[in-house]
């Protein structure tokens, strides 16, 4: 029985993630669950656990294929876990991950379980594109066709334009605006210039590229082969070593062609991917004899106006999460925050920095106070390393602990921002 009265301590053990490609390449072939399957078969190969000791699987994900609505179960089962194991899955844009991750914890936490396996899966190149919907009606009605005359009179009423497809669209359902031109608002109101973008951008495919290049991303990517040609994938295919300023200052703007800042290089780009982590409880890592990379100490989630704070949410939510550990921002040794846009994070970060901000928006009497920049991302980040948008929180997760361990520091933290006004931050301690 549940003993919900005591509160257990969560530890990751390890995570892993396939690497992550250009939405469009290697994966083109693939739908989600397939890559899914690939994270977990390859944490569980990398831990080497029992698999019956799986007791939960929760996967995020933003681009819902109608063929696998639960894709975290078809993951789960393709991976070859029991199928007495439950699975659920949920969505809330960008930090979906990071969703399927707290509630794992919370599982764990309650003691309602012991072990799970939490992540995210999305693949772009597998986007649903739908009929409009003219033309769903048309057939959805067409259900009740039971004549000749019915079939007749259903070809009859087609008309040219409801073959036209209708394609998603990445746009806040409430403003009707695109996360690009949000950006480029943001990016206007925090006085964020195109070469700030642009020198950002740049940091992080070179970081990118070296920490490639000297295998430190190795221990957090596991190869996958790709189906149907089984082509074996070992690397990310997303950072560009060759990135300059030069080069990047050349690009045109892409969300506001007349006046804007943003480009197709200083903005993530679509992706394809999948991650995949291993909780448990503190007492049931030790009795295994595993030995846990880090230790959950506390979350958050935030909600701010989607009109005016699209993007902020971090700069929200660092401040509360930093609150409830009890720890400052001189506590951190490692930050390993989500970058959508080159705009979008140099604004987190200027509006952490800043004595107005902190005043009017946090209710200090000064600014929150200044992430170094040779703590943050040092490995890369989104805009190199890609942004698979369900996949994303499992792979902050796995790089922070795996940073905390290499760069011997003892606190971690993790934040992302995501569609809807959502904010995220976690922090993590090496155990």
């Amino acid at each position: 029985m549940n003993n919900l009265s005591k509160i257990h301590n969560v530890v990751l053990i390890d995570g892993i993630r396939t690497p992550f490609l250009r939405s469009g390449t290697d994966y083109a072939d693939m739908m989600s669950y397939q890559l899914g399957a690939s994270a977990i078969k390859s944490l569980l190969h990398k831990i080497a656990i029992n698999h019956k000791l799986i007791e939960q699987v929760i996967m995020g994900t933003v681009i819902h294929n109608i063929s696998t609505p639960n894709v975290a179960r078809e993951s789960m089962l393709i991976a070859g876990l029991s199928p007495e194991t439950p699975a659920h899955t949920v969505s809330q844009a960008c930090i979906s991950a990071n969703v399927a991750i707290a509630q794992a914890v919370d599982m764990i936490k309650l003691g309602n379980i012991e072990v799970a396996i939490a992540g995210g899966t999305d693949s772009v190149s597998d986007i649903p594109i739908m009929f409009r919907k003219k033309m769903r009606k048309k057939l959805f009605n067409a259900r009740k066709i039971k004549s000749f005359g019915d079939t007749l009179k259903f070809l009859t009423s087609l008309r040219f334009a409801d073959f036209k497809p209708e394609i998603p669209d990445i746009t806040e359902f409430t403003t009707g605006l695109s996360m690009g031109q949000d950006a480029e608002l943001l990016a206007a109101r925090m006085q964020i210039s195109r070469k700030e973008q642009d020198e950002y951008a740049v940091r992080s495919h070179k970081l990118a590229a070296r920490a490639a290049e000297a295998g430190i991303l190795d221990a957090e990517i596991a190869a996958i082969e790709t189906l149907p040609d089984y082509k074996l994938i070992k690397k990310d295919n997303t950072y560009r070593a060759d990135s300059t300023v030069e080069k990047l200052s050349k690009l045109r703007p892409a969300f506001d062609k007349k006046n804007g800042t943003l480009t197709a290089a200083n903005s993530s780009f679509l992706t394809d991917g999948a991650s995949a982590v291993l909780l448990m409880q503190e007492e049931k890592a030790q009795s295994l004899g595993l030995k846990p990379k880090a230790r959950i100490k506390s979350y958050t989630f935030v909600g701010r106006n989607p009109k005016t704070e699209l993007l902020l949410g971090p700069a929200y939510a660092i401040p509360k999460v930093l609150k409830m550990a009890g720890l400052s921002l001189q506590d951190i040794g490692v930050f390993e925050i989500h970058e959508a846009f080159a705009a979008q994070i140099l604004a987190v970060l200027k509006a952490l920095n800043s004595e107005k901000f902190g005043k009017e928006n946090l209710g200090l009497s000064h600014k929150f106070g200044e992430i170094p920049m040779d703590k943050l991302n040092i490995l890369g980040g989104s805009l190199s390393l890609g942004h698979p948008f369900g996949a994303t929180g499992g792979r902050l997760l796995t790089t922070a602990a795996n940073r905390l361990i290499n760069e011997n520091q003892e606190f971690a933290l993790i934040a992302a921002c995501a569609a809807g006004g959502h904010g995220h931050a976690m922090i993590i301690e090496r155990v």
